[in-house]
């Protein structure tokens, strides 16, 4: 998913006697959402919501967000704000933890390493967004030195040594058919 930034410069006409250029620049930004699925509620949208209240202008409709009623045609503000912080997946830890235990650990593991739980969700999103707006440039990590990144597939051989072992190959074969006769 991106962000598309379109400025646009204006040129006015002035009484068609000569043309004057004003320095007006407005930054549109248009999402584009690649093969992402557009269902209402999606996560893509939540980033856009993020971008328009940080002050970025992007054109948007309100259909598209969580807690938008089609019938009423309205957006229910605290639905909304409930999936900001996370309570749909408090929700979903609470249920999935009455009805398969095994399945809620298998699930939220990281949630019960770290000693969080359904309720204390709000509580870790309040903090995190603190957090970013306390300092919102992105924390570049580092790379990890201790990964041995597996091969799935041989290296490929230098040609003389690709031809010396197909003519092993070509022997090994030919020795096995001599001796079966």
């Amino acid at each position: 998913m991106n962000f598309i930034l379109v400025k646009l410069k204006l040129k006015v006409n002035i009484m068609n006697r000569k043309k004057l250029k004003v320095n007006v620049v407005h930054s549109k930004l248009f999402l584009d959402v690649g093969l992402a699925r557009t269902t209402t509620g999606a996560r893509i949208f939540g980033v856009m919501k993020g971008a328009v209240d940080g002050g970025l202008y992007v054109p948007h409709s309100e259909t598209r967000f969580p807690g938008f009623d089609a019938e009423s045609k309205e957006l229910d503000a605290e639905v909304h704000r409930n999936h900001i912080f996370g309570s749909h997946v408090a929700d979903y830890m609470r249920q999935l933890l009455d009805e398969d235990e095994d399945a809620y650990k298998r699930q939220f593991s990281r949630y019960i390493k770290e000693g969080i739980t359904a309720d204390d969700l709000e509580d870790v999103y309040t903090k995190a967004h603190a957090a970013i707006r306390a300092n919102p440039a992105a924390v570049k990590k580092e790379a990890r030195t201790d990964v041995v990144k597996q091969r799935w597939n041989y290296d490929k051989l230098p040609l003389n040594q690709y031809k010396k072992k197909i003519e092993k190959r070509k022997q090994a074969l030919l020795n096995e058919l001599q001796n079966a006769e």
